[in-house]
């Protein structure tokens, strides 16, 4: 792999960029904010702008580095800044995978958020789309994880459409500690 970070990538409707703490509002506003959307996310929904710009700011901190993958998911036509997006090291608790990790490499994780306005026009397949080709094209990565909480359907359909096929079921957390029952799926580069 070699680990290129967080760059700029363009769909036909999407830009996906780096975020700044001038996104505290929009972030908070358009998804951060709402239980409905952060309801099966580690993290809980946000009580304040002032949470969202810590978050954002700690994120800032990060882009320097080759391996920090956050993007914010932006309406190229109107500038709206909808959700996020980003890839990390799967939990190292995480195993049970049918596949041969020891040779295809470590797990990284797919995560995202949109905000509920935006739900079920196909943006977040779009988004993700794009993340998994610069995953598989630019950071020549073997594979790509993904994970959902088994009530949160339509995030599953997004994985499906992104072609990511079902692996195993497995218990995650939130960083509360809450145990969630989710299905791991996988998508390997030469399946593409």
């Amino acid at each position: 792999m070699k680990h290129c970070g967080t760059q700029e990538l363009e769909t036909g409707r999407l830009l996906l960029r780096q975020l700044t703490i001038d996104d505290s509002e929009m972030m908070f506003n358009n998804w951060a904010s709402d239980p409905e959307v952060t309801k099966y996310l580690r993290w809980n929904a946000h009580r304040s702008w002032a949470e969202t710009a810590e978050t954002l700011n700690e994120w800032e901190k990060h882009y320097g580095e080759p391996t920090f993958y956050q993007w914010g998911v932006e309406n190229k036509r109107s500038g709206v800044l909808m959700g996020s997006i980003s890839l990390m090291p799967a939990n190292e608790l995480r195993t049970g995978w049918h596949l041969n990790t020891e040779l295809l490499g470590p797990a990284w994780e797919v995560g995202y958020a949109l905000g509920r306005k935006w739900w079920d026009n196909g943006y977040m397949t779009e988004a993700l789309c794009a993340v998994r080709d610069y995953w598989f094209n630019t950071v020549d990565a073997a594979w790509l994880a993904g994970v959902h909480a088994n009530e949160n359907v339509a995030s599953g359909a997004v994985l499906q459409k992104a072609g990511f096929v079902y692996d195993h079921d497995v218990v995650d957390h939130k960083f509360d500690g809450t145990a969630v029952p989710c299905r791991a799926y996988h998508l390997v580069k030469e399946e593409l």
